[in-house]
């Protein structure tokens, strides 16, 4: 075997070992880097070398927005927003077949579009909605599906962490990639109310007859949605439109929207010290966990390629005479499957060495690519036995809803997820229309 294949084997076979023995993702790559540095880059001295590059890797500016964007969730959820925000939209959506089902996918786009946390929306959502949906009669299936699915659209839709976080271990545009999500995000909304309305008008057993809605009347009615929705809704506005503009990097857009989304709080009289605090406290946590994640990641890559294990085994995958289509074929198909193992920062640490390679190889559009690793990675947070939203779910739903409730729960949403990859891989412009939009 090569000197490249021997690294290779080491610095991938090593990680996805420790990541499979239970190993917390931070110290696994820290401790392959290590261990390859030492070996590849000429013992103490790539020691130190290693050390100066993890410091540079997260003192990079393009890194701010990750807390500024958790910060904007933290803020919504502490200071009891996020309650208003679903009763006036609850008020809205009346007389539907499924009408809480409805609600929550509803609900959980608006939260997309203000929070970068896919857990926290799928967290709030379940802890708030599922016991009175289960309460009025709805089936444990149809009760959970949307909450976790529409959790996992977060990650789509801007602002998410998670996106910068790949745009930033990939080099791809971070405003491109986050505008990017935008339509199929909502896309995959759309299709996930229809088919609510689609299987409760096949089987009413799922969810009874609601009609909990019609109580209020007129501007009643409305004005939750005015109060409330509408002007957290701007905050989305002002992210998206200044980055679609141009006229803001995506650092400056998300310290427009954390400074907005504190500022509707106050003015609601809503934030208060203890919820500052707490969204602080939060926000910190979460900031730091990711940025430990990124010292380790970018250390990995760069002795992957000192190593030479990087540029031979894109010579490898290049070499055979696949067609471009196969080769990001082969590429879903291998981030789909470690979607059932690993969680989604995983998936980027392993594979984005290799595949960045190739993308720049084969010219591959990075906005498209970038678009569809995000659907694959929204597919790992799905995927049974280890999705990490099937485990929030569990964790706040009550003790009648069983681990099969929430199997069979997801299983639609996962099919809808695959047939928006497919629709992507084979008409690109959804991922890329309004990224070229910025120019």
């Amino acid at each position: 075997m090569s000197d490249w294949g021997i690294a290779a084997w080491l610095m991938l076979g090593g990680s996805t070992a420790l990541l499979f023995i239970g190993m917390p993702v931070a110290l696994t790559f820290i401790t392959i880097n290590i261990v390859g540095a030492w070996l590849y880059m000429g013992g103490e001295p790539g020691l130190v070398q290693l050390a100066r590059s993890s410091v540079s890797s997260i003192a990079a500016f393009s890194l701010t927005p990750i807390p500024l964007f958790v910060l904007m969730g933290e803020v919504l959820f502490h200071t009891g927003l996020a309650l208003k925000v679903i009763e006036g939209i609850e008020r809205l959506i009346r007389q539907v077949p499924g009408r809480l089902a409805v609600v929550a996918v509803v609900a959980g786009t608006v939260f997309s579009a203000i929070s970068g946390s896919t857990i926290a929306t799928t967290a709030m959502l379940g802890s708030l909605m599922l016991p009175v949906m289960l309460a009025r009669g709805y089936h444990p299936v149809l009760a959970t599906g949307p909450i976790m699915a529409i959790g996992a659209v977060d990650m789509l839709i801007p602002p998410s962490a998670l996106t910068v976080l790949l745009g930033s271990l990939s080099g791809i545009s971070i405003s491109k990639l986050l505008v990017g999500g935008v339509l199929p995000g909502v896309v995959l909304a759309v299709a996930f109310v229809i088919w609510i309305v689609i299987s409760v008008r096949i089987n009413p057993k799922l969810a009874p007859p609601d009609d909990t809605g019609t109580g209020h009347r007129g501007f009643s009615r409305w004005q939750p949605f005015f109060a409330y929705v509408l002007p957290t809704l701007s905050i989305f506005g002002i992210v998206v439109g200044a980055l679609a503009d141009g006229w803001a990097t995506p650092t400056e857009c998300a310290a427009l929207g954390a400074f907005a989304t504190m500022v509707l709080a106050a003015l609601y009289r809503a934030l208060t010290r203890q919820a500052l605090l707490k969204a602080l406290q939060g926000t910190a946590g979460v900031s730091g966990m990711i940025l430990f994640i990124i010292l380790g990641a970018t250390s990995f890559a760069q002795i992957l390629s000192f190593s030479g294990a990087s540029n031979g085994l894109v010579q490898v995958i290049t070499g055979q005479g696949l067609s471009t289509p196969m080769v990001v074929t082969g590429m879903m198909l291998m981030l789909i499957f470690l979607g059932v193992f690993v969680d989604q920062v995983s998936m980027m640490m392993i594979t984005l060495p290799i595949f960045m390679p190739i993308v720049q190889t084969l010219a591959i559009d990075p906005i498209w690519f970038g678009v569809m690793f995000l659907i694959c990675m929204q597919l790992g947070l799905l995927l049974p036995p280890h999705g990490l939203l099937l485990m929030t779910m569990r964790g706040v739903a009550p003790p009648e809803v069983t681990m099969a409730h929430i199997f069979r729960a997801v299983i639609p949403y996962l099919v809808m997820s695959l047939v928006l990859l497919a629709a992507v891989f084979w008409f690109p412009p959804i991922a890329t229309w309004l990224p070229h939009l910025i120019g």
